[in-house]
């Protein structure tokens, strides 16, 4: 009997049956733009084989004016037609189905031909858009109709509306940006004429053995979003309309309130679909932070849904489903929504990949194939770099022995897993464990690797990681001065009033975990109450009348850069103002441009600018340093002064914050050529 009965469950819909609970949600990956169509097929029939229930791709534009950019991908053309023909031939050969979906992104589109209901610019593009008349509107159905149809003659199996995340036909819902007074506006009734008319079309143009999803936002989080009783009647107006499947969409991509990053708790919004159960017939899925086939079951046993959606863990694991039908889920690599290669790449203009798994995306290129001569592999340091190193190169045959002079496995991630907030990290370290383990390599640690160690070896990587920067700082050495490394991985003890030196991602991370008591990722409501999010059936777009409401800081800190820019300005694109806004919400002082001056027994006297103007004290009865990373290379210079070759990975080749996805991506890399 499997451990996940209602997840592995087939789900019937009528003309044909899903064979189990599970959508791989849609993605940006910037796959289908680059034109090579083998790669993109074998993206999603890795997720077939994978043994997804059902597959969305990532976004296609209905026309050049709704794409999220200019030249995003669609069906314009009888060869873009052949070209999606290839991924669904693939995806079909082994065993599974898949939907395109149809996106438009009116305002959000990164283009100055983009249109919406109303002239209203967006926060998150700089092109204002233009007010469709009575004729684009009908000429927007229209298109996204022959997309659809455009998609059954591609073969796929269906196709999801995109009507959520504040993109266009969302944005027809709200008084927020529709301030028509035609026909397609005012009214609740005429302000989700839009979509509904959408789906009677395209259900009308494919027929009725065709798979029609309606990702449906049910909490905008933004002001004069929709209530609740607009929610479920749209629900039910496109149901009737023709609508298959119903998605939940949370939040519009403006939202000041986070939603899918490693800070949300896992199934923050599955609450919200089941408020939708047992107001429509149709199947309804819940999404967003369902990320191990244990939560996922437990949405569904509880009532939240008939199906969830899950993206990028997808990324981390395409065989996600098979593994937890196996008994293997503690083989499945754990998304922990960093956000860092997927949505961050995806902004940038980049190919989406994964920290975790490297190879995502890259199907094609990367081969884990059976070495042909095995080789004795000797891996100094068991952080990511090394340990993603040892799995890998275990996995093609060679006999690995893994070393590290720490008590455990994983190096910084046993520092930032302390953090408020990247509670997702001990899940990360719980899978290289069991990955160790379960590919036989020779872990020892507790063991300083020497030269006379590393003898016999017919390989030697090396990832010891990085050390801290040494600011250089008069009075540095006085006793409350501290390194992050004390404060994280020695519980150094920390007064009320504290400076931090240096704002980057460690030193954000420090200011969070001294700033919070009790983390509000592993306490839904109280996450709930720190950020305001409300119910919709209680206000407009499901925000709070009182707003944030986080807890009192648990220390008056002040975090200081000598870099004279916006301290986080270089965060993650997609998560940077998270962190900012929390320490925000603390009261957290951020200085940049300053000099440090010297430190003594009343804290931190710094000055700015060249000049070393302005002179004033900091006053804090703790100093906690967090200037930057040096490479540890001490092993590698050695062996280098002896003409020992070796391999220098990871922070010990290139120090530049904790950087957990270039360390993984070398680490792996490196094996596939061992």
């Amino acid at each position: 009997m499997t451990s996940y009965p209602r997840l592995l469950a087939p789900l019937d819909l009528g003309f044909t049956t899903l064979k189990n609970r599970v959508l791989m949600g849609s993605m940006h990956t910037n796959l289908e733009e680059r034109g090579d169509w083998n790669r993109v097929a074998e993206f999603y029939a890795a997720r077939a084989r994978g043994g997804a229930g059902l597959i969305v791709t990532g976004g296609m534009s209905p026309n050049a004016e709704g794409g999220v950019f200019p030249g995003a991908g669609g069906l314009f053309s009888d060869k873009d037609i052949t070209n999606h023909r290839h991924v669904t031939d693939r995806v079909h050969s082994e065993g599974g189905k898949i939907v395109m979906q149809i996106l438009h992104a009116g305002r959000y589109a990164y283009s100055p031909d983009c249109v919406a209901p109303s002239p209203v610019k967006s926060p998150i593009s700089p092109f204002p858009p233009k007010e469709l008349d009575a004729v684009g509107i009908e000429k927007q159905i229209a298109d996204i109709v022959t997309s659809a149809t455009r998609a059954r003659e591609a073969g796929y199996d269906g196709v999801e509306i995109m009507g959520s995340e504040g993109y266009f036909l969302n944005q027809f819902l709200v008084v927020h940006t529709n301030k028509r007074e035609d026909e397609w506006g005012g009214s609740a009734e005429n302000r989700m004429r839009l979509p509904i008319e959408v789906v009677r079309r395209v259900r009308e143009a494919v027929g009725t053995d065709f798979i029609l999803i309606y990702r449906l936002s049910m909490i905008d989080l933004i002001p004069n979003g929709q209530t609740w009783e607009e929610v479920v009647t749209l629900a039910k107006a496109v149901e009737a309309a023709g609508a298959t499947i119903i998605n939940t969409g949370i939040g519009w991509h403006e939202a000041r309130i986070p939603t899918i990053a490693t800070s949300v708790p896992r199934r923050a919004f599955s609450w919200v679909t089941k408020k939708l159960m047992g107001e429509v017939s149709i199947p309804v899925i819940t999404s967003n932070r369902i990320n191990t086939p244990e939560v996922g079951e437990s949405v569904l046993e509880d009532g939240c849904a008939d199906m969830i959606s899950m993206a990028r863990p997808f990324l981390a694991d395409a065989d996600f489903v098979n593994k937890a039908a196996e008994g293997r889920a503690d083989e499945i690599a754990p998304c922990i929504a960093c956000n860092q290669a997927c949505l961050d790449h995806t902004f940038a203009g980049k190919l989406t990949t994964c920290l975790v798994n490297p190879m995502a995306c890259h199907e094609t290129e990367f081969d884990v194939t059976t070495a042909d001569t095995p080789k004795n592999i000797a891996i100094v340091g068991a952080g990511p770099a090394g340990v993603m190193t040892a799995i890998t190169a275990a996995e093609r045959g060679h006999k690995v022995t893994l070393y590290d002079r720490a008590d455990r496995i994983g190096g910084q991630l046993n520092m930032a897993k302390q953090v408020p907030g990247k509670e997702e990290f001990h899940g990360l370290v719980a899978w290289f464990e069991t990955m160790v383990v379960k590919s036989g390599i020779d872990l020892r640690l507790n063991t300083e690797a020497t030269e006379d160690v590393l003898q016999g070896a017919d390989e030697v990587v090396i990832a010891t990681g990085v050390t801290p920067r040494d600011p250089q700082i008069p009075g540095q050495d006085g006793p409350n001065v501290v390194n992050y490394i004390d404060v994280l991985r020695h519980g150094a003890e920390v007064g009320k009033r504290v400076a931090v030196i240096g704002a980057g991602g460690i030193g954000f991370d420090v200011s969070e975990f001294l700033v919070t008591s009790d983390s509000p990722t592993e306490d839904l409501e109280a996450w709930k109450t720190e950020w305001g999010v409300g119910d919709p059936s209680d206000t407009r777009g499901g925000l709070h009348p009182d707003g944030a409401q986080p807890d009192a800081p648990e220390r008056e800190v002040t975090l200081l850069q000598r870099k004279a820019e916006k301290p986080g300005r270089r965060l993650g694109k997609t998560t940077g103002w998270i962190h900012r806004a929390t320490l925000h919400m603390k009261g957290v002082k951020m200085l940049g441009g300053v000099n440090y001056e010297r430190i003594d027994a009343e804290g931190l006297h710094i000055s700015t600018g060249e000049a070393r103007e302005n002179p004033r004290l900091i006053a804090a009865d703790t100093i906690v340093l967090c200037a930057g990373q040096l490479p540890e290379r001490n092993l590698a210079d050695q062996l280098e002064a002896k003409s020992i070759p070796c391999h220098v990975i990871g922070g010990a080749d290139v120090a530049a914050e904790l950087d957990a996805k270039r360390a993984i991506s070398q680490g792996v890399t490196l094996a596939l050529k061992l």
